[in-house]
């Protein structure tokens, strides 16, 4: 049997592209369809039995009409092909208010022949042209629920966070306990485990983690962990194998260097796992760093882009240079006339303030990253500080 796994989509990205005046569409849509396009031909060309899409279809909650439209259009493609798909919700995926839909309900509502859709914790069989399949569902959890129970709503979040840990551990056991060893089984999951390294999806996080403990993917009733939620493509166990995708079209200036892609898994008749990683063809991003020191930083800049591959790229510059010499954009641009969209040309004097910011890069900071820095840097009393970040927290996770 053989499935594709892939994760974080996020249709409705648009930063780094401009308006198509003929549709009024950000061009980065045609991005984000174009790497979704080649994983539904891969499959169509490739006799894969089950598509695993592990959650955040969408930027936001309320993607717009057209944006629907797109996904749905591609999932028709699988489905009517003969393909199962299924989908689990992912935090952008969720709506932010008890009783409203989804983002991908209205595939359950319509009752799309061969497309299944996850939202809490459960084990769906899926019928394949090689068999049943059985996936455990273990979508994005809201800590919110949790906090409706009034057994839990004095609890601070350290212990909160513990508590969810071993409500996760005990639905999964139950969700295991229950399977058909005859059959082989996979679990799919949307969100952070212990131990895995976290990519620009930090910049787009709505709300704060919950860490799920490493033991409970460290389970052999399982042939395969599917995982949503991280950006960057990573393994963060080997028996069962649990992969993250990563998602399918860079975000931002922190992915710059991710490789991205899908992941195929093959299962032989006793259920063992073997997969390997597809990339696909994603938009590249290149920082091009100039030291011009006291040399003129125009002329320095020209060399450098002559020196990298521009085309279709979103490109950014910097510059490093005295303050007593100004650049000569106009011409700066014109070398950069091949590149998809230039983000910026930044012109860097001093890097003493952006040092204190510590080791992650600005794409890479969560709110509260950011708010950890602005304090350090203002100088607030570290007790000051910490209060200010527990409340902040709090308010993040409500």
């Amino acid at each position: 049997m053989r499935l594709l796994h892939f994760a974080d989509l996020h249709i409705g990205m648009e930063n780094y592209g401009r308006v198509d005046p003929a549709s009024g569409l950000s061009t980065r849509l045609g991005d984000f369809l174009s790497v979704f396009d080649q994983v539904v031909d891969y499959a169509l060309a490739n006799d894969v039995d089950l598509i695993v899409f592990a959650g955040d279809a969408y930027k936001t909650r309320d993607p717009s009409p057209t944006q629907q439209r797109e996904f749905a259009r591609r999932i028709r493609r699988l489905a009517e092909a003969g393909l199962p798909v299924f989908m689990l919700v992912g935090n952008h995926d969720l709506p932010n208010a008890v009783g409203r839909a989804h983002s991908v309900e209205i595939f359950d509502t319509l009752g799309v022949p061969r497309v299944f859709v996850a939202r809490r914790p459960a084990t769906l069989r899926i019928e394949t042209r090689r068999g049943t399949i059985q996936v455990v569902a273990l979508p994005w959890l809201v800590r919110s629920n949790l906090l409706s129970k009034d057994e839990y709503r004095s609890l601070p979040l350290d212990k909160l966070d513990v508590r969810l840990a071993e409500i996760i551990a005990d639905t999964v056991a139950k969700e295991v306990d229950d399977l058909d060893r005859s059959l082989p089984a996979i679990l799919v999951a949307h969100g952070s485990i212990e131990g895995a390294t976290y990519g620009s999806e930090r910049s787009v996080m709505l709300g704060q983690d919950i860490t799920i403990p490493k033991s409970i993917i460290n389970n052999t009733a399982f042939a395969y962990v599917a995982l949503g939620h991280i950006h960057r493509h990573q393994v963060v166990n080997e028996n069962p194998p649990a992969v993250y995708a990563g998602s399918l079209e860079r975000i931002d200036f922190g992915e710059e260097h991710d490789s991205k892609g899908f992941v195929i898994i093959d299962l032989d008749d006793s259920f063992k796992a073997t997969w390997h990683f597809v990339p696909v063809k994603a938009r590249r991003f290149l920082t091009i760093r100039v030291q011009a020191d006291y040399d003129d930083p125009t002329d320095r800049a020209l060399q450098a882009i002559a020196r990298h591959d521009v085309h279709d790229a979103v490109v950014k510059l910097i510059v490093q240079a005295r303050t007593d010499v100004s650049l000569r954009e106009d011409e700066i641009r014109r070398a950069l006339a091949d590149a998809y969209y230039i983000a910026a040309i930044v012109r860097e004097t001093e890097r003493s303030v952006r040092s204190r910011l510590g080791d992650l890069a600005v794409e890479q900071m969560t709110p509260l990253d950011a708010l950890e820095a602005y304090l350090k840097v203002k100088g607030v009393p570290e007790k000051r500080a910490r209060a200010l970040l527990e409340h902040a927290q709090q308010l993040m996770t409500r």
